[in-house]
């Protein structure tokens, strides 16, 4: 006769949370992770493609699991996804904005503004909406200004690349349609500079100049062209160059 095999019932996951709750046994804590390891997976691979490698992202929200399981409250009958994926989300985000800020911020600036981060993403999880600065002050022990301060110092955090993607097309960046500086006006205005100045020459310092920068001759040539020294082309063209460059300082 054949002995019947001993199932051994799952244990929920309720119960491995309150179980861990109580005697924070590691071993407790590892099959809850491998159980909701893949929320770190959904979060990472959501992220993907962005300019992070999927395995960056993926450690990122693996130890932001981890950080979750720990704070995670079983009595207060939220269910744990619901709980984790905000945070798993916001330091995903985090890890973006640490990457690629302009603007550095000092480190106790950069703790207190992920610990912020982290208590509205959590508070706002729970109960539908962000808290007051009053509420986070009193959460972090700090005063409201502080919080106002640091809120503040989020700004720094807004700037957008040139090459974010915008809803207009998958393929069209920010910088695409940036409006570029035109050299056509330039030189337009430099034709019209050029040609102010030369109204104000004299037919001999107009030939000077010609010669000199249009025609690329030496100050020899000019020289002999005009049936004078070298010398006198030399002291002439300072001469002009001067009168012209006061004509730009104007």
């Amino acid at each position: 006769m054949a002995t019947a095999k001993t199932v051994t019932p799952t244990i929920s996951s309720e119960e491995l949370f309150l179980e861990y709750a109580e005697t924070k046994d590691i071993d407790i804590r590892n099959q809850l992770i491998e159980r909701y390891l893949y929320i770190a997976e959904i979060a990472a691979k959501k992220f993907a493609g962005r300019g992070v490698d999927y395995e960056d992202l993926f450690q990122v929200a693996s130890l932001a699991l981890v950080k979750a399981l720990e704070r995670f409250e079983p009595e207060r009958g939220i269910k744990f996804p619901s709980y984790a994926t905000p945070s798993l989300i916001g330091e995903i985000k985090n890890y973006f904005r640490d990457s690629s800020r302009v603007m550095r911020l000092p480190r106790r600036d950069t703790e207190q503004l992920k610990k912020m981060n982290l208590y509205i993403q959590e508070y706002l999880a729970e109960n539908a909406v962000k808290p007051s600065p009053k509420q986070i002050a009193e959460r972090l022990d700090i005063t409201v200004d502080r919080v106002l301060e640091v809120l503040e110092m989020k700004q720094a955090d807004n700037i957008m690349s040139l090459d974010s993607a915008l809803s207009v097309g998958e393929n069209c960046s920010l910088g695409n349609v940036l409006g570029q500086e035109d050299e056509s006006f330039e030189r337009i205005e430099n034709h019209d500079f050029i040609k102010y100045c030369m109204r104000l020459l004299n037919d001999t310092e107009k030939t000077i100049i010609e010669q000199r920068y249009v025609g690329n001759k030496t100050q020899k040539e000019v020289a002999d062209s005009l049936n004078v020294s070298q010398m006198q082309i030399s002291r002439m063209e300072r001469k002009i160059l001067a009168k012209l460059a006061k004509v730009y300082r104007k």
